[in-house]
């Protein structure tokens, strides 16, 4: 079984690295309402700071390649597959763009919360 799903994001990574081999820059500002049209917001934050139902984004350290082959086929249980038909790899690219301006968290110390 585990190699099965080893296959299965081998094969999901090739095929994303030959789409995106015809993908342009990503556009931010098209990102963002990406983000928030089709809900990424919901469980990620407007920020990508995560929450109890999505991982934080912000300051992450995949490939676009890599995101986009995680959007497409993510482990059953969590997030929905957002496929093709619901964004394209130009809209995944520009999502990520997006995504990678998100600011880097405060550290806790710098939160007055935590610090009480």
């Amino acid at each position: 079984m585990k190699l099965f799903w080893m296959l299965l994001v081998w094969m999901s990574l090739t095929i994303a690295v030959s789409a995106f081999a015809q993908t342009k820059a990503g556009d931010a500002a098209n990102g963002r309402v990406l983000f928030v049209k089709n809900g990424c917001y919901q469980c990620h934050g407007y920020e990508g700071q995560g929450g109890t139902a999505g991982a934080r984004l912000a300051q992450t350290k995949l490939p676009l390649v890599a995101f986009t082959a995680f959007v497409r086929n993510p482990p059953s249980g969590g997030m929905p597959p957002y496929r093709a038909k619901v964004m394209s790899d130009q809209e995944l690219a520009d999502v990520y763009a997006h995504i990678k301006t998100f600011p880097e968290p405060k550290a806790a110390k710098d939160i007055p919360l935590l610090n009480n």
